[in-house]
């Protein structure tokens, strides 16, 4: 494929910067600087699929990738995460794009590109979806977050105003379609953080009227979001923390998913640092190492909650144990 068709491909595949204003999205606006934090992070994210759409090589897109200031290289990645995920459910050319990538210069970054994939899997019907077993058995759910958060971002007034949940849901198994739904909310938790323009209060409200059930899962995904993208102070993240109450838990296990992400990646600003003292109590390195620690060596599923639900429950009873906020 010569440069001229990928300049062509990238052109056509690559969603228009402009979707990612939160004036266009009618997001809320808390500050100039929030504001301008959020969008950054959007053109980040599509300058990375772009990337990967116009990369001759796994190699030539990491090149690219990696000229992207630290803060915001991790979205870049997982916009490239999305990408590859397009590429792979395209009827034509090589469906091994993903694949490639993650085994050489993404390898370092696979939860962030995981949730990219999720992104593809919003935008393309479903006969084109991932086969799940070609991903990790515990990581794999991380694509269902990405998945939420498109809907959430894109569709805010079904997922969020209606709090609609997908019926049925058949990725990665039938057998999990209560869990999946879970992880899709993961997801969702961590859209409202850009949907609610990085405001506790309003993160906090938008919670509060989904049906109980769901307000851990939304949690978790607050707190990686949070953590990751930040955009607060240490003060309103213990503000947060307080809001969450009974939710800590999970809002911790998120913060910790993020601080993994940004350690593992070799992305650490000093923002991640304030998040996990804030949230977690502890180090982000320590958070971070905790998400390890208490990784399973071997994954096997239960029944009806996969061994992912289970080593996130570990991860947040480590933390409260250990640490648990407002250090």
């Amino acid at each position: 494929m010569g440069n001229g068709w990928r300049t062509v491909r990238r052109r056509i595949l690559t969603p228009n910067v402009a979707e990612t204003s939160l004036e266009k999205r009618g997001f809320h606006r808390k500050s100039p600087a929030a504001q301008e934090r959020l969008e950054t992070i959007g053109e980040k994210f599509l300058l990375g699929y772009a990337h990967a759409v116009e990369a001759k090589s796994a190699e030539q897109a990491e090149g690219w990738l990696e000229e992207i200031e630290p803060q915001f290289r991790g979205f870049a990645y997982e916009g490239a995460g999305m990408g590859y995920g397009v590429l792979d459910g395209l009827p034509f050319g090589k469906s091994t794009n993903t694949a490639e990538f993650l085994a050489g210069p993404g390898e370092r970054h696979d939860y962030i590109i995981y949730v990219g994939v999720g992104w593809a899997m919003a935008r393309l019907p479903r006969f084109a979806w991932p086969k799940a077993s070609a991903f990790d058995p515990l990581l794999r759910w991380l694509l269902l977050d990405g998945y939420g958060f498109h809907q959430a971002y894109f569709k805010t007034g079904k997922y969020i105003g209606q709090q609609h949940q997908d019926r049925d849901f058949p990725w990665p198994d039938r057998r999990y379609a209560g869990y999946a739904l879970r992880a899709i909310d993961q997801g969702i938790g961590r859209a409202l953080w850009f949907i609610c323009g990085t405001d506790v209060a309003l993160v906090t409200k938008t919670i509060e009227q989904f049906p109980e059930s769901r307000h851990g899962d939304l949690y978790a995904g607050v707190g990686l979001a949070s953590t990751y993208a930040c955009g607060v102070t240490a003060d309103e993240l213990a503000e947060l923390v307080d809001r969450a109450g009974i939710h800590h838990g999970p809002l911790a296990q998120g913060s910790a998913f993020a601080a993994e992400c940004r350690v593992r990646a070799g992305l650490m600003i000093p923002e991640t640092e304030m998040a996990t003292r804030a949230i977690c109590g502890l180090p982000a390195e320590r958070a971070a190492a905790i998400t390890q620690e208490v990784r399973p060596a071997v994954v096997v599923d239960g029944d009806d909650v996969p061994a992912f639900e289970i080593w996130r429950r570990r991860i947040a009873d480590e933390i409260l144990t250990h640490g648990g906020g407002h250090e």
